[in-house]
């Protein structure tokens, strides 16, 4: 069968798009990057704000007009909350929530995936879609309460894998050419907690640097409170990207008291000092929510000045969106949406800032560069573009196409029209995929 696969939302549910696309390829089934071409398609849904389930809706509606024959099958956050609105669209033939999510390949094949204990290149795995860093799910659910979170009724209670099994998909992944895993899960922080491991995400990546070759590991979104300074000495092992995302959602204690967040501004101050103390030049971004109910002008300022402080290298900015059955919802002084557009066009313009400032201290630094995709052509080579291990977006012109190799790269200017720091390579060393 040829497979279409696509997402809306977080890195979770790009791991697990990645996931099932690794175990249609297993059982021979081809993923192809044309609905038309299609003869099952499977969409991975978000219901994080009512922005994200509108685009669900229109992605599939825009799938079926592509493809009219497809059978469509619909899961994530979105499906789980509103299984019969999903089972309304044209061309959806199977709604599989949440915790079925991990028998769906099973649900359209017909035949149950193998763990990933064969050699990967006997299997044609290939990676998919071109990437060269691979989203690996190592927790799903969540025990929070945060007030504006729709997640713990989408996704559940927390439930992690077991060590052993990520380390094999990350030997795996290795194996089969990429050259980054990053590790995910709607509250990663609390990973081995439901096994009784008190420190189960500094064990999982200890084990994953030790027992596997990868030569990039990243972490994904971690709430503060999960974190202790002794969490920040496994970066002495290179192979950790120095980048951390820490969502904050408010700095102003009022409103993270009214969020249920179990931080403050100096718990997460100390954090960010200790975090910096032991990781150098590590790029430290957030998440903010502007306009939660109740948030004045004092509390908004409050909040602005200090992510200022925090001299983040970027920020990621929603504007708070009332999810059914969430405590936010129901709560009293709802923000007017004027507002909320305003302080979120503020926070966007400071962040745009704060990355082209983060981006600007390295001018003239030699970093690590994954390269990761081709962008273009000019007369003078190809336009490759990648990362350093510290999260810049960086692009250069050479003769070769980089992908999947990682090499020295010299940073220069900053534009800030494309978000993307222009770099020129060292040739004189290329670490190029297995």
């Amino acid at each position: 069968m040829n497979i279409h696969l696509r997402m809306l939302g977080c890195r979770l549910n790009q791991a697990e798009i990645d996931h099932m696309a690794r175990q249609f390829q297993a059982q021979g089934h081809t993923i192809v990057d044309d609905p038309a071409q299609a003869d099952q398609v499977v969409v991975n849904t978000c219901a994080v704000t009512h922005d994200a389930t509108r685009a669900s809706r229109h992605l599939i509606r825009d799938l079926h007009r592509a493809q009219a024959h497809a059978a469509i099958t619909v899961t994530g956050c979105y499906a789980h909350l509103a299984p019969a609105e999903i089972s309304a669209l044209p061309g959806v033939a199977r709604v599989v929530d949440n915790l079925g999510k991990d028998t769906l390949v099973a649900q359209i094949t017909g035949v149950q995936p193998q763990d990933f204990d064969h050699e990967p290149f006997a299997r044609a795995v290939r990676v998919p879609g071109g990437r060269t860093r691979a989203f690996v799910k190592v927790q799903d659910g969540c025990d929070n309460a945060c007030t504006f979170c729709v997640t713990t009724v989408a996704r559940g209670a927390g439930r992690s894998r077991t060590i052993a099994e990520v380390v094999a998909e990350v030997r795996f992944l290795h194996e089969s050419g990429y050259q980054e895993a990053v590790l995910t899960g709607v509250h990663l922080g609390s990973f081995g907690h439901d096994r009784g491991q008190s420190n189960g995400l500094a064990d999982l990546t200890q084990a994953i640097l030790t027992d596997t070759d990868i030569p990039r590991l990243r972490l994904s979104s971690l709430e503060p409170w999960d974190l202790s300074p002794d969490f920040f000495a496994l970066w002495r092992d290179p192979r950790l990207g120095r980048h951390l995302h820490l969502p904050l959602q408010s700095g102003c204690d009022a409103t993270l008291r009214r969020m249920l967040r179990r931080t403050t501004q100096a718990d997460f101050r100390a954090l960010i000092q200790a975090a910096r103390d032991r990781i150098p030049d590590v790029s430290l971004t957030t998440d903010v929510i502007t306009g939660f109910p109740g948030e004045t002008d004092d509390e908004f300022a409050i909040s602005r000045a200090f992510t200022e402080e925090m001299d983040f290298a970027s920020l990621h900015v929603f504007r708070y969106s009332p999810r059914p059955g969430t405590a936010a919802a129901r709560m009293k002084n709802h923000v007017p949406e004027d507002v909320k557009k305003q302080r979120s066009a503020v926070l966007i313009a400071h962040s745009a800032a704060q990355e082209a400032r983060f981006a600007g201290r390295f001018a003239g630094r030699v970093l690590p560069v994954l390269w990761e995709q081709i962008a273009g052509a000019t007369e003078d080579g190809f336009i490759n573009v990648g990362y350093t291990d510290n999260y810049i977006r960086v692009r250069a012109v050479d003769r070769r196409v980089l992908t999947n190799t990682i090499t020295p790269a010299r940073l220069g200017v900053y534009d800030p029209a494309a978000g993307v720091v222009e770099v020129t390579v060292e040739h004189s060393e290329a670490h190029p995929a297995p």
